[in-house]
C-alpha cells in the first residue's frame, strides 16, 4: 500500500478540486477518467518498469514526483494547447483563454490536429515495439520459434527504422493530399526522436570502462527519465483527445488524466520493488504487443476512427494472456 500512498493524496486533492470546479458531476467525470487512463495505459507501466529498473533510485523518486508534474501539467495541459497554438497560429496565451472559456472550439482544434498527433505518437510507440522484437539479445521468446526467427532480423542494420518509415509512406496514402506533408513530418519527428533519446541512452552505456559507475548511472538514469517523459508523451495524446468525447471541460480532464497517471507511476514503481517482471516473464511482451496494436491503431486512426474501448480491450488481452503465459512456463520450470 505504501507505494500507492501519494496517489490516493493526490487523487483525493484532485477529487476535491474537481468537486470545487465542477460540483458532484464534475469529480464524478474525474473518477472516470483517472478509471480510463489507468485501464489504458497498464501497459505503458509494464513498459515504463522494465526501464525505470535500470535507473538508480534517486532518478526513480524523479519519476514519481517531478515526472508526474511534467506528465500532467506538460504532456496533458499545456502540449495540447501547444498543438493547438502551433496548427492555428493563434498565440499560447489565446489559445489556453480559447481552453477556459470556449472548450468547444478548443476541442475542434485538438481534433483538427489528430492526424499529425497520430503520426507522431504512432511511429514513436511502432519503433519502441520493433526495438523489441527485433532485439537479439532476448533470451525467452513468447510466440516461440516464430518471435525467435523475427528476432534474428536484427542482424540487418537499421531494420527497424526501414519498417517503419515504409509503414508510414503506406498509411499517409490514404490520407487526402492536403495533410499528407504534415502527417509524413509527425511521422518522421517521430522517428527521429526516438532514434535520438536511444541513441544518447546507448550512448551512455557504453562508457568508457575507466569512468566512474556513480556518472555513468547518473547519465544513463536521466536519459531513461526523457525516454518514459517521451514514451508517456505518446501515449497520452490520444488519451487527451479522448477525454472530450466525455467532458469538455479542460480543468476537469485534467484532473482525471492527472488521477490515472499518478496511479500508472505508483504502479510502475510497485512492478519494479515487487520484482514483477521477474516473476512473470512474459508480462514485458505481453505489453510490448499491446504497444505494436496501439501504435498500429493510432495509425489506421489517421483514416478510419478506432474507439478508445478497442484499444483497451486488445492491451487488456494481450496482457493477460502474457500473464497466463508466465504462469505456465514457471510451472514447467518448477516440474523439469
Amino acid at each position: 500500500m505504501q507505494h500507492f500512498r501519494l496517489s490516493i493524496i493526490i487523487t483525493a486533492l484532485c477529487l476535491a478540486a474537481a468537486f470545487y470546479w465542477g460540483g458532484v458531476i464534475g469529480a464524478f467525470i474525474a473518477i472516470i477518467l483517472g478509471v480510463l487512463e489507468v485501464s489504458l495505459s497498464f501497459d505503458n507501466a509494464v513498459v515504463n518498469a522494465s526501464i525505470l529498473k535500470r535507473m538508480d533510485e534517486r532518478w526513480q523518486r524523479y519519476f514519481l514526483t517531478w515526472g508526474i508534474l511534467i506528465a500532467v501539467f506538460g504532456m496533458r495541459l499545456l502540449f495540447p494547447v501547444a498543438i493547438v497554438a502551433a496548427a492555428t497560429g493563434i498565440d499560447f496565451i489565446g489559445v489556453s483563454n480559447m481552453a477556459l472559456h470556449d472548450p468547444e472550439t478548443y476541442a475542434k482544434h485538438l481534433d483538427a490536429s489528430h492526424v499529425q498527433i497520430a503520426a507522431f505518437g504512432g511511429m514513436f510507440l511502432l519503433m519502441v515495439f520493433f526495438s523489441f522484437i527485433f532485439d537479439e539479445g532476448k533470451e525467452l521468446h513468447w510466440l516461440g520459434k516464430i518471435e525467435e526467427k523475427i528476432a534474428s532480423f536484427g542482424k540487418l542494420e537499421s531494420i527497424e527504422i526501414i519498417l517503419a518509415l515504409a509503414l508510414l509512406l503506406i498509411t499517409q496514402h490514404w490520407l487526402p493530399g492536403a495533410i499528407r506533408l504534415e502527417a509524413l513530418v509527425a511521422g518522421v519527428s517521430g522517428v527521429i526522436l526516438f532514434v535520438i533519446v536511444d541513441s544518447l541512452s546507448t550512448l551512455f552505456e557504453d562508457e568508457e570502462e575507466g569512468e566512474d559507475l556513480a556518472d555513468v548511472l547518473k547519465k544513463g538514469s536521466v536519459m531513461s527519465f526523457l525516454y518514459l517523459e517521451v514514451l508517456d508523451a505518446s501515449f497520452s495524446f490520444d488519451g487527451v483527445i479522448g477525454a472530450f468525447a466525455i467532458t469538455q471541460d479542460v480543468v476537469i480532464i485534467m484532473l482525471g488524466l492527472a488521477i490515472g497517471a499518478m496511479f500508472v507511476r505508483s504502479l510502475t514503481v510497485y512492478l519494479v520493488r515487487k520484482g514483477t517482471l521477474d516473476e512473470y516473464v512474459f508480462l514485458e511482451h505481453g505489453a510490448h504487443y499491446a504497444i505494436g496494436s496501439l501504435a498500429a491503431i493510432m495509425l489506421v486512426s489517421m483514416t478510419y476512427p478506432v474507439p478508445e474501448v478497442v484499444t483497451g480491450l486488445i492491451g487488456a488481452v494481450l496482457i493477460g494472456l502474457s500473464v497466463y503465459s508466465s504462469v505456465r512456463y514457471k510451472r514447467q520450470q518448477a516440474g523439469a
